[in-house]
């Protein structure tokens, strides 16, 4: 406490005293990794060992000392897990601005294996573009892998299929470490182990150095690093029910010069769904009924390497490369019944529809990276380049049988569909600060990408196989997308605020053989971003806006549709356009001993909302995704977190969101105004011989457009973990979709027609794994070290 008095007192001399001051700025490091170290401990003491003024590194970092005195002084440096540091530091008259660049911390292996850990580190903070979630020991976070992490952040939702959403909107950019990669694209994020992740940032504002894609926002995963020398590294080992097997190997070697990382993942999984429909249609006056019921069998296997190194060429300079290679495979079975009956209730025929299909995909991407940081603390640039290619070949055999009221076989029906892809990623990146508290930011990016699709359908007549309905086509789908960013930050006392301005060049180029698709799009826009920021003592307000645009998904664009269902069909639309959105968000951090609260209040506009359409032609009923006049949303969103105890902790979250739909498409109108609410509630309790439970309770509530309702949806999850061999090893049981909670049951309207789905694409799953850690300090042992420190 005297040191505090004397501290505040010395400060209040300096800053209504004459005589010269001076601000000293630099940024502090890990000496081995060069990896940034926040909450470090600033100090700066006189000749007489009187502490004049202390001070603690950002986020980045960086640390700013303002109104120091003339004189000879001592500057150190101290943050657990970290040997203390100390250089002299002179003050002359002269200079009021003083940059001591960047300032490298040893790390103190005794120290840290010592440390107790005591408190965890806050799970939830506020950057000035961003929403920080920490992974932190959740039971449920340490089996898994991505999607089950992503589950547990607050409006965050994977689906069954692997589709993330953000409040409901699906329409996100998910990034890992801050860039594009193919471990987000078909599904492999449900092949990174989940305790590789550090942590999960969530940008519902992004600022203009990320891309304006994703009109619902950003969602960053942080993988872990390698901060140990010498080889470190874990193999986890997990068997599920219905079957989940996998093996992940992660191996790591470090030294002064080169930090080398791999992780692999051999996976075999199985799924099984089940979804039934029972609709009414109208044909000239006559009612017929349909009962549908299809079982699947899902099996997928899976095989992914990534492998990497960083190679330090000194203290400023750094390259990395690496590569992703993720082959899958997938034999999938369904077996569809299909009743009908008519008016009178009577029944008219029984059909049954068994298919098989295989499919194989390859997804490659080389990634490089040069990186260049300066003395001048904040000073960085970057390039990144990125390649990436893939194909994917599926085959689909149908065959179609009458039981009632006379047996017959119908002729098989078979499908081919082959794409391939090319992707070419090239990006700078500068970061140029003015002064200690103020920074320009400047970059440039292409990317240029070319995809081929094939489809051809065949029936069987005799022992030839013929087109089918004049299937039979390939599309091409070229685009290329020039972008350039500035942006400007700054600090006044508590307030922070970031100005950016994002320009977007876009050309798209969709061909096809028989000249059907033929569709040439140039569009330029200017993405503007607003970050303000108000930090109090132990609370901050945030205020965001940001213009968006949700640029179609392949899927969405591609015109082909599977045949595997009699009844109905999906099929892209190559007409689509882009939506453009303004989003602006109001939120609030306040943390107390026991309780953090985090509510946030958000308005979106969305022109040219996508949306998908169903219409019935021929008996059949198509989907297809459509463009309509906007969705206005507004919602306020609520985190909590509760830890009254040591060993209990209890986490829940609210969004609530109005809606106001706008728009026709063929002649039906499509306006709808509603609102939905979810929820989610998480307790976990510590047990003693560190044994831990979590459980956690997910909520939807129904939703509902101009065609579909979609009736409330709730999962259950639940876990028990327990540490094993001096902290070495883990083991983990978990239930996911307990007791098959989770069923989407779905009811469409339209003129001449009426249909109600249930859906549960994933029975319930039970898990067990076991992960063993070789001369590798956990790295959440070292996170809330530091976040001791900082407290």
């Amino acid at each position: 406490m005297k040191t505090i008095i004397t501290s505040i007192l010395i400060l209040i001399f300096h800053l209504f005293g004459h005589a010269q001051q001076t601000t000293i700025s630099g940024k502090v490091v890990d000496k081995s990794t060069q990896e940034t170290l926040p909450y470090v401990t600033v100090s700066v003491k006189d000749n007489n060992l009187k502490t004049v003024i202390i001070g603690v590194t950002d986020d980045q970092g960086v640390f700013t000392l303002e109104g120091l005195p003339v004189g000879k002084m001592t500057i150190s440096f101290s943050f657990m897990g970290y040997q203390n540091y100390a250089q002299s530091l002179e003050i002359i008259s002269v200079k009021s601005k003083i940059e001591l660049g960047i300032i490298g911390l040893s790390t103190d292996a005794v120290q840290l294996n010592a440390v107790e850990i005591s408190g965890q580190k806050p799970n939830i903070s506020l950057k000035l573009d961003k929403k920080v979630f920490e992974v932190g020991k959740d039971v449920l976070s340490q089996n898994g892998s991505a999607n089950d992490v992503l589950n547990g952040v607050p409006s965050v939702a994977v689906s069954p299929t692997g589709s993330v959403s953000l409040r409901g909107n699906s329409s996100v950019l998910v990034l890992i470490n801050g860039r594009q990669s193919g471990l987000t694209q078909n599904n492999a994020l449900d092949q990174i182990a989940a305790d590789q992740i550090e942590r999960i940032e969530v940008i519902a504002n992004p600022s203009s150095r990320y891309d304006a894609s994703g009109s619902a926002g950003i969602i960053n995963i942080i993988l872990k690093k390698n901060k140990k020398s010498g080889f470190s590294g874990q193999v986890r080992l997990v068997a599920g029910s219905p079957n989940d097997s996998r093996l992940n190997p992660s191996i790591n070697y470090k030294s002064d010069k080169i930090n080398i990382f791999s992780n692999f993942s051999i996976r075999s999984s199985d799924y099984v769904g089940l979804y039934t429909t029972n609709q009414a249609t109208v044909n000239n006056g006559t009612t017929s009924y349909l009962n549908h019921i299809q079982n699947e069998d899902r099996h997928d296997d899976g095989k992914l390497i990534y492998i990497g190194a960083d190679y330090f060429i000194d203290d400023h300079r750094t390259i990395t490369a690496a590569f992703l290679k993720n082959a899958t495979k997938d034999n999938d079975k369904t077996h569809l019944l299909y009743d009908y009956s008519n008016a009178a209730a009577a029944k008219d025929s029984i059909l049954t529809r068994e298919g098989k299909s295989l499919e194989k995909r390859d997804y490659n991407q080389f990634e490089f990276n040069y990186t260049q940081t300066f003395k001048q603390p904040v000073k960085k640039w970057t390039i990144d380049v990125q390649y990436d290619w893939w194909n994917s070949d599926k085959d689909w055999n149908l065959v179609t049988q009458r039981l009632y009221p006379t047996g017959f076989t119908y002729p098989s029906i078979r499908t081919s569909s082959i794409g391939s892809s090319e992707d070419l990623l090239v990006q700078s990146d500068f970061t140029q600060p003015i002064d200690s508290i103020s920074a320009f930011e400047f970059g440039v990016k292409t990317e240029i990408r070319k995809v081929s699709s094939n489809f051809l359908a065949e029936q069987q007549e005799g022992n030839d196989w013929n087109i089918y309905q004049n299937i039979d086509n390939d599309m091409n789908y070229n685009e290329t997308i020039a972008s350039a960013y500035a942006q400007y930050s700054n600090k006044n006392g508590r307030f922070n605020y970031m100005l950016g301005l994002r320009n977007e060049f876009t050309k798209i180029d969709i061909t096809d053989i028989k000249n059907t698709y033929n569709n040439d799009k140039k569009y330029n826009r200017l993405f503007p971003t607003v970050n303000l920021s108000y930090k109090f003592k132990t609370s901050t307000l945030q205020l965001n806006y940001s213009k968006r645009i949700n640029r179609p998904p392949l899927y969405a664009l591609y015109p082909f549709n599977e045949l595997t269902d009699i009844n109905s069909q999906y099929i892209g639309n190559p007409d689509l356009n882009p939506s453009f959105t303004d989003v602006f968000e109001l939120a609030f951090l306040k943390t107390w001993k026991t309780f953090t609260l985090n509510p946030s209040v958000y308005y979106q506009w969305e022109r040219g909302y996508i949306q998908d359409f169903t219409y019935r032609e021929n008996d059949i009923f198509y989907t297809t995704p459509i463009n309509i006049q906007h969705e206005i949303r507004s919602g306020i969103e609520l985190s909590t977190l509760y830890n009254p105890l040591k060993w209990l902790q209890v986490n829940m979250e609210m969004n609530f969101y109005h809606f106001n739909q706008k728009g026709s498409y063929q002649q039906e109108d499509l306006d709808y105004e509603g609102q939905t609410f979810t929820g989610r509630l998480s307790t976990q309790i510590k047990f003693p011989a560190k044994l831990s439970f979590q459980g956690r309770y997910n909520f939807r509530g129904k939703q509902q457009n101009a065609q579909t309702k979609n009736d409330a949806l709730q999962s259950l999850d639940f876990g028990l973990s327990k540490t094993l061999l001096k902290e070495k090893a883990t083991l983990v049981f978990d239930v996911t979709n307990a007791f098959n909670l989770r069923q989407n049951k779905s009811t469409t309207t339209g003129t001449d027609y009426y249909v109600t789905e249930n859906s549960i694409p994933n029975a319930a799953r039970y898990r067990l794994s076991f992960v063993y850690r070789f001369n590798l300090t956990d790295p959440k042992t070292i996170r809330q070290a530091n976040n001791a420190n900082r407290n």
